[in-house]
């Protein structure tokens, strides 16, 4: 490689942040915050003319262009809301707004139009900033990367050129351009707007990397493993975006209520007008009363919730690596009261490894001697066991000899010569014969005891001699006894496990993590787990089933909810599954459903303040005098207050307390 393509750059890069960078949108870009600026402004113009006893003409237009200006936009909505034959709340304030100059009140209308219309700017403002803080990760990704070319030159490229199988220069002090994994080199990376891990981590060849992290002092070469438009970050974003167009069913329900809602307060609005008016009232009075009670009485603030709090827990979990698909989907995760739970690939990483090896007495072998010598005879082969095995030689550092005359016979294992000697390695039922010596029935006495562990055997022979036996088996996920826990905990019963593995493995492996014998389920078809799955909810329980494979997807669909593991998942599981924990790490699972709990909580607070302060201005309104300007700052205010509420699940401290409660 050309040394001068991992020089720094000659001018050195200012200190990069730690945080995901921020891009936030300005105010004045939203033509919602540019309408409610224009209608201020002429309302603070025309406010002083009115108030030193100007002519009407100089303030009047004024006010006339305020009303246009801030209340062009919630008519045309509501009009189009209407047309559908649906009332909109939003029509209902314009109503006030005009009834109230109607009546002489000029003034008044105009602050409920400035005012409506800067609550709906702040609203959308709320909105673009919660999009924001999830399209801010892609200002993570460099906009440009080091492709490395066949003979090892180098050009500076659009990272969304990057293809899968490039190979890509990461120099000291840049950030990652693409989802990929280390060739060569080694440095330490900063994920900690990815993963939230606090301190650099290491990497070398072979450790998986993700666009957007801060290379440290190491220069590396990587290859790339996913297109632009399929890397963490992209997929938070496609996913968040999705689910910012849907609704959650509390949030539906809002809606259908807030119809007959309108309705009924229209209802009101004409009792509060007409009663005392055939009582000998005041025209203009009790006109005033009713508009400042159907401005109070509006359901704004109840029908915005819902949607702030589980928007904000999607872009939180989302930060962390969990992809909900919709607010649906968050809502129902705070449900859960029950877990089922698959091996393979989910309890487990989906990958064997060597974990026993054990050499025969007479054999004159050490267990680093064996297991090099399974792995000289098993280095051509593709097959998962032999990868294991060469893998777990890999990681002793041990040599790996040379090898001549290699065949394989499936079912059965490999043959090879090494350091002059014939090697076998296989199955001990297809390589132990009948023979009745010493060393075959101490192979064999391994090999049952392996198995019984719940692990593969593998006999290795030299010479047509046992001379050890190997034990492999998926290896647990280092986090799969405390996520086990973490469950329990949060759904007041142990999760079940749901495999079509063997007995014997299931149990094993249901021991280590803490699943009781009645929660195993081995030797499970699809069919039989989703059976397993109605069983429960025939009994009252919402089921969460956690999975990753093709088998996994019958029971994901049919579950209350659904999560897959992202990283070996199966495209069908992927689809199916409700949520998708994107970098295989379990112990985030009992994290977002903490984090749904805490979203629903928030609703519930949300509703009750909105709750609090309707009640409140219409018993003000109708037991005294409620001024219009105060009704109309109550109210909005409600709204504004009940929306930033929602918005306090996007701080990773909404995270991290998620987090504790699973502890």
């Amino acid at each position: 490689m050309p040394s001068d393509l991992i020089q720094r750059p000659e001018r050195t890069a200012p200190a990069v942040s730690r945080t995901a960078p921020r891009r936030r949108t300005r105010v004045l870009a939203l033509a919602e915050a540019r309408w409610a600026t224009a209608a201020l402004v002429l309302f603070l113009v025309a406010l002083p003319f009115q108030l030193t006893g100007a002519p009407a003409w100089s303030w009047g237009p004024l006010y006339a262009a305020a009303y246009v200006t801030g209340g062009w936009e919630p008519a045309w909505a509501g009009l189009t809301a209407l047309r559908e034959k649906t009332l909109d709340v939003d029509l209902l304030m314009i109503v006030a707004a005009i009834g109230a100059a109607s009546i002489g009140q000029v003034m008044d209308g105009a602050l409920l139009i400035v005012i409506f219309a800067t609550s709906g700017a702040l609203e959308a403002l709320a909105t673009a900033r919660t999009q924001d803080a999830v399209r801010g990760l892609l200002d993570l990704a460099p906009a440009t990367a080091t492709r490395l070319d066949d003979d090892g030159s180098g050009s500076t490229v659009p990272t969304g050129d990057l293809v899968v199988g490039d190979i890509v220069l990461v120099r000291p002090g840049e950030r990652v351009g693409a989802d990929g994994r280390v060739l060569t080199g080694a440095s330490e990376v900063d994920q900690a707007t990815i993963t939230g891990e606090p301190l650099p981590v290491a990497k070398e060849a072979g450790d998986e990397v993700f666009a957007g992290t801060l290379n440290g002092t190491g220069a590396l070469r990587i290859r790339v493993e996913r297109d632009a438009s399929d890397s963490v970050i992209a997929r938070i974003v496609a996913m968040v975006e999705e689910a910012s167009e849907t609704k959650a069913p509390t949030q539906l329900f809002i809606e259908k209520v807030e119809q007959r809602y309108s309705l009924g307060m229209v209802a009101a609005t004409l009792a509060v007008f007409l009663v005392p008016l055939a009582s000998g009232a005041n025209l203009t009075g009790s006109l005033l009363r009713a508009m400042t009670f159907m401005i109070v009485a509006s359901p704004c603030a109840v029908v915005l919730a819902t949607m702030p709090p589980l928007l904000s827990a999607i872009a939180n979990a989302g930060r962390h690596g969990v992809l909900v698909k919709s607010a649906v989907v968050m809502e129902r995760l705070g449900q859960v009261d029950a877990v089922a739970l698959d091996k393979t690939g989910t309890l487990t990483e989906g990958t064997p490894r060597v974990t026993d090896i054990r050499p025969l007495d007479g054999s004159g072998l050490t267990e680093d001697a064996l297991l090099a010598l399974a792995a000289a005879a098993e280095h051509p082969s593709e097959h998962p066991l032999a990868r294991a095995v060469v893998d777990a030689a890999h990681t002793r550092g041990l040599r790996i000899a040379g090898m001549r005359a290699f065949t394989s016979t499936p079912g059965v294992g490999v043959r090879a010569t090494v350091d002059g000697h014939t090697i076998a390695v296989g199955a001990p039922a297809r390589l132990l014969y009948g023979d009745d010596d010493t060393d075959t029935v101490r192979a064999a006495e391994f090999a049952a005891d392996l198995e019984d562990g719940g692990r593969t055997a593998v006999l290795v022979l030299r010479d047509s001699v046992p001379v050890g036996v190997l034990g492999i088996a998926d290896r647990l996920r280092p986090d799969a006894a405390a996520t086990v826990a973490a469950l329990t905990t949060l759904t007041g019963g142990t999760p079940m496990l749901l495999t079509g593995d063997n007995p014997r493995a299931a149990a094993r492996l249901a021991a280590e993590v803490g699943i009781t014998g009645d929660e195993v389920h081995a030797g499970l078809l699809p069919q039989d787990k989703v059976e397993a799955v109605r069983r429960l909810e025939a009994r009252g329980r919402k089921v969460l089933v956690i999975g990753d494979g093709v088998n996994d997807a019958p029971a994901l669909a049919a579950a209350h909810s659904g999560i897959a593991m992202g990283r070996a998942g199966s495209d069908l599981a992927l689809e199916t599954a409700d949520a998708v924990v994107v970098r295989d790490e379990l112990a985030t699972v009992p994290k977002v459903v903490a984090l749904s709990r805490a979203a629903r909580r928030l609703v519930v607070q949300n509703l009750a303040i909105a709750a609090v302060f309707i009640s409140g201005l219409v018993v003000w309104d109708l037991a005294g005098h409620l001024p219009l300007p105060l009704g109309v700052l109550g109210h909005e205010g409600s709204t504004v207050i009940v929306g930033l509420n929602g918005l306090r699940l996007l701080r990773d401290t909404a995270w991290n307390r998620a987090v504790q409660n699973t502890r």
